[in-house]
């Protein structure tokens, strides 16, 4: 029964008294227990009562006559007396409390409080309808090395908004959290962060989380929070997650270094931004590129989110799919907004979208673009609006002419997850392209003449009618088009 407890449980506190060893039971239960660690999430807190550590890890004193006994009885060479001693020096390592004087009681209400606050960390809502998760998060897993406690592993999950990064690191921050003395999952840094006081707030919901308090520790200013994080984290193995970075400096404020934190420890970092990686030093083996759902995963997701009561014409449902292009935040509104409607609606809503972008899903990923300087906003557009499937070279030649900086400029774009570069072929997500469009059109609804560009036939034809003035410019950037070309 005691050993189905175990295997039960979440939590297990190990007493190791003097006398600890001499009881085969005991011993056959810590063996128990730290197998139990090893094989899933569990949380093993030993309590050395007037014992050290270093007894208990290298059978000394009372535990080294203990064993010597146990061998003397079951043999030198006995697979059993060994497995005690395994299980004795692996728990040896584990953090825990040291009772050797002082009020007992105090020391079990520290303990009861701990235990308390860490079965209040409760597990993340991942989503609605996590599809395609489980086989990423087991992935993700091997690339944090999980059962080594040798050093700090930072790791990166990079990919365009919508992706289902996010949705991705909550899911395996619930299956590993439980293995880490503390844990905190800082969600959307990006727009939390917009102030120095707001750093302050996340640094103190960092060392509240990881740290167990009941309280935030009150930090005045950034840098006394770093000096705190080092000082508190320093030797505490603990989960980190921040989720949507955009910016170098919440990285300094937040996570500078992996010396700030106790071996063991892992910091995971969700990002649009591939080049703020490389600036933490995370290279490309620790980087993880979230992409898009394969067909199934997609035609799945999107089934769930619109769960018809009746048949849907394949072509419209093929339709759905097409325009999502694996995108899951695609496929979640699109499917919401459908669910339950008639053929009519979906071939409605479609034809709507392929025109119009919907807002839900451009805010999102608007949001990349708004971060861009200038030189790479002008760059984006263009390719958005013309230059999509055409070769890089002639590309940067035609934008070069126009005082572009295309160099460092592509390179950024694909490092925001905005652009691919494909066998030397300029490419971009279906959606990502429609919003750039949309900003364009959004420069004047009403006056095509008044936008920046212009790519439909029918908008061409209305401006080169109604404007003589305009019909010079665009007759220039015509023939500047055209002796590239040629």
């Amino acid at each position: 029964m005691l050993m189905e407890a175990i295997e039960e449980s979440h939590i297990a506190v190990i007493v190791f008294s003097e006398d600890y060893a001499s009881s085969e039971w005991c011993l056959e239960e810590v063996t128990k227990i730290m197998e139990c660690k090893e094989q899933r999430n569990f949380t093993v807190l030993p309590v050395f009562y007037k014992v050290e550590p270093r007894e208990v890890r290298k059978g000394r004193m009372s535990y080294q006559r203990a064993l010597d006994k146990h061998k003397s009885k079951f043999g030198e060479d006995s697979e059993k007396v060994k497995r005690w001693e395994k299980a004795l020096s692996n728990a040896s390592y584990l953090s825990g409390w040291l009772l050797n004087d002082g009020d007992e009681s105090k020391h079990i209400q520290d303990i009861v409080k701990w235990i308390s606050n860490h079965l209040d960390r409760t597990p993340l809502h991942v989503a609605k309808h996590p599809v395609g998760i489980e086989t990423r998060v087991v992935m993700l897993k091997s690339m944090l090395n999980l059962e080594s406690n040798d050093d700090v592993v930072m790791v990166g999950l990079w990919g365009q908004g919508g992706i289902g990064k996010t949705t991705l690191v909550k899911a395996l921050y619930n299956s590993t959290f439980r293995q880490f003395e503390g844990s905190c999952f800082l969600a959307s840094v990006r727009e939390t962060s917009k102030g120095c006081k707001d750093l302050v707030t996340l640094q103190e919901i960092l060392l509240k989380d990881t740290l167990l308090l009941q309280q935030r520790l009150e930090v005045s200013n950034v840098d006394k929070g770093v000096n705190i994080i080092q000082r508190r984290l320093s030797h505490k193995k603990v989960l980190l997650i921040l989720d949507d970075v955009d910016d170098l400096r919440q990285l300094n404020a937040l996570a500078g270094e992996g010396k700030w934190f106790g071996n063991g420890s892992r910091i995971i970092i969700t990002t649009r931004d591939k080049h703020l990686l490389t600036c933490q030093g995370i290279y490309q083996d620790h980087v993880y590129e979230v992409e898009a759902l394969d067909d199934s995963q997609a035609c799945e997701l999107l089934s769930k989110h619109a769960s018809q009561t009746h048949q849907i014409r394949i072509d419209l449902v093929d339709g759905a799919l097409n325009y999502a292009k694996g995108l899951p935040l695609a496929l979640e509104v699109l499917g919401s907004l459908l669910c339950g409607e008639t053929e009519d609606v979906w071939e409605s809503t479609l034809m709507k979208f392929s025109r119009s972008p919907n807002k839900n899903i451009n805010n999102v990923l608007k949001i990349s673009y708004e971060g861009l300087d200038e030189n790479e906003k002008e760059i984006f557009l263009h390719m958005a609006c013309f230059f999509r499937g055409w070769k890089m070279e002639y590309t940067k030649k035609v934008l070069e002419s126009c005082d572009l900086e295309t160099t460092a400029g592509f390179e950024i774009l694909v490092k925001r997850s905005l652009i691919r570069i494909e066998s030397n072929i300029l490419e971009m997500h279906d959606l990502i392209q429609l919003m750039g469009k949309d900003i364009v059109n959004q420069e004047c609804c009403d006056d095509p003449g008044k936008r920046s560009r212009l790519w439909l036939y029918d908008d061409v034809d209305e401006v080169l009618s109604n404007d003589k003035v305009r019909i010079t410019i665009t007759i220039k950037v015509v023939l500047l088009f055209f002796d590239f070309n040629y």
